[in-house]
């Protein structure tokens, strides 16, 4: 059976995503497009759009053109939506890094991308500098200025015209890296009409507009920060309002001194809204709507937070794959239960299958998708790519669902093998091909574990060499010295031997059985 969304289909412009954006400000130009949440400073949306058209003259002077990829690693600024649009202007990708990825981790995502230039910041250059020379990108710019280096202001200051606008509407737009149901993360191609698709599929069920100031405090590196605060605030006319990072008394500060009205969340910062004595300080009484989303949130929470802070409480749900959001609730919606993610958003069809069998179902069964947002697929990965998405154009969401009667989806179990800690991805097989690096580790799993808060962790399953003196704190030390912090393994249990399957696949039910034993 498909079930469809409850909202109409839109028509979904045939445009690259700069164009669909900047193209017509209209009342819009003199408006405030993006504010700096430490120093206040403002920036309109004529002053964006001609930041975007020099920086796409001095990306193009430098030879960055269609075909090209263009890394971009930076914490939440004004002067990110300048960098990553004035890329996709140049008629060029943008492959976004994680600001807390390793050397090693953002050096692999450049090679595999096949990064012609990196767009970094001075915080994170000494990372970025080791990278590029691993991953043989030459060329560095430091947005934010280095000795040595070009800087955005360099780009800002090149007198050429900007270049014709070469990018179509079925051209690569962004390469954000996910990890998909299972393994390594993967370069996700979405061109720019997916980006536009997701945009318009969502307007009627956000219930963002002009008048709508936005806190982004999650990553737009990440493709929820990327799309939905940044290009999706973009699109109406809201105000952004950026963050670099969460601190819970800048966050409080930020969200009372600016009347955000609209906050974008992971679950952990519900848990700190919910519970934290400092939240009763500030006043917050702009705040209208929290939407969360990266992981699921649990309902009683959601409604603990809603009645401390007298706003609405949201969820959807989506994947890097879906460019990102596919379920939402409706910010009209009085009726939707908190505990769902909401009907699909316009556009896209929706089936539930049988794991095991791969037949339709009505009940409960993996979540399938489709519609105008899906990726084209993975980078230089056909068998990822055909795993994942079907020859009819289904994306396989690993996730298990089910739909009651009024059509509001509920994602209760997992059926990939994908870690997801505070929000963030954490791919199993990655960890475990760490841990074997380690020559007093035989054998090794990774999956995810319950703590004493209920929060989603990495868990390894080591077996030791014979002989080998080696206890939880060495491993926990050896992961954490090699991998971003939200990879890190938080719980260690050592066993005899990691139980597999005859084709010696890992299975990880039974280690996830030890949990709940």
């Amino acid at each position: 059976m498909v079930f469809r969304s409850p909202h109409p289909d839109v028509v979904v412009p045939d445009l690259p995503l700069h164009r669909f954006l900047f193209e017509d400000l209209g009342d819009r130009a003199d408006r405030v497009a993006l504010v700096d949440g430490a120093s206040g400073a403002e920036t309109s949306y004529a002053a964006l759009a001609a930041s975007i058209e020099r920086f796409a003259a001095g990306l193009a002077a430098r030879g960055v053109g269609r075909g090209d990829v263009v890394g971009l690693i930076s914490p939440n600024t004004p002067a990110y939506a300048t960098a990553f649009h004035g890329v996709l202007r140049a008629g060029a990708a943008v492959t976004t890094v994680n600001a807390l990825y390793t050397a090693d981790e953002i050096a692999h995502q450049l090679t595999d991308a096949g990064a012609k230039l990196l767009l970094t910041v001075s915080p994170l250059l000494p990372q970025s500098i080791a990278a590029a020379a691993r991953a043989g990108v030459a060329d560095v710019v430091v947005l934010d200025g280095a000795e040595g280096h070009e800087s955005a202001a360099d780009l800002l200051a090149c007198a050429d015209p900007a270049p014709e606008d070469l990018a179509g509407p079925d051209d690569l737009a962004v390469l954000p890296y996910s990890s998909g149901t299972t393994g390594r993360a993967k370069g996700v191609m979405l061109t720019h009409r997916n980006l536009v698709a997701n945009i318009v599929q969502c307007e009627i069920g956000l219930g963002v507009g002009p008048d709508t100031r936005v806190l982004a405090v999650l990553p737009f590196f990440h493709i929820y920060g990327m799309n939905v605060l940044m290009n999706m605030s973009l699109a109406v006319g809201a105000r952004v309002v950026t963050m670099a990072r969460f601190d819970l008394p800048e966050f409080l500060r930020v969200i009372a001194e600016h009347r955000t009205d609209r906050v974008y969340i992971a679950p952990p910062i519900a848990v700190a809204l919910a519970k934290h004595p400092l939240v009763d300080r500030y006043d917050l009484s702009a705040l209208d709507a929290l939407f969360s989303g990266a992981a699921p949130l649990d309902a009683e929470l959601a409604e603990s937070v809603a009645r401390r802070l007298g706003c609405r409480v949201m969820q959807g749900y989506g994947m890097t794959e879906m460019s990102p959001v596919s379920h939402a609730i409706p910010a009209g919606a009085v009726d939707v239960p908190v505990g769902s993610v909401g009907p699909p958003v316009a556009n896209l069809e929706c089936r539930l299958v049988d794991p095991a069998t791969g037949e339709d179902t009505t009940g409960r069964g993996e979540l399938l998708c489709r519609g105008p947002n899906v990726m084209k697929g993975y980078l230089n990965n056909p068998d990822a790519t055909a795993a994942t998405l079907d020859e009819d154009g289904w994306l396989h969401t690993g996730d298990v669902a089910e739909v009651d009667e009024a059509g509001n989806f509920w994602i209760v179990d997992r059926v990939k093998e994908l870690i997801k800690y505070k929000g963030y991805q954490v791919p199993p097989a990655e960890l475990e091909a760490l841990l074997l690096t380690h020559p007093a580790i035989a054998d090794a799993a990774v999956v995810g574990a319950r703590d004493a808060d209920g929060e989603e962790i990495p868990k390894a399953f080591v077996v030791r060499q014979p002989g080998a003196d080696l206890d939880e704190a060495g491993v926990v030390s050896y992961v954490a010295e090699r991998v971003a912090p939200h990879k890190k393994v938080r719980a260690v249990e050592f066993i005899d031997a990691v139980p597999k399957s005859a084709s010696g696949k890992i299975l990880r039910k039974d280690l996830r059985a030890r949990e709940r034993a």
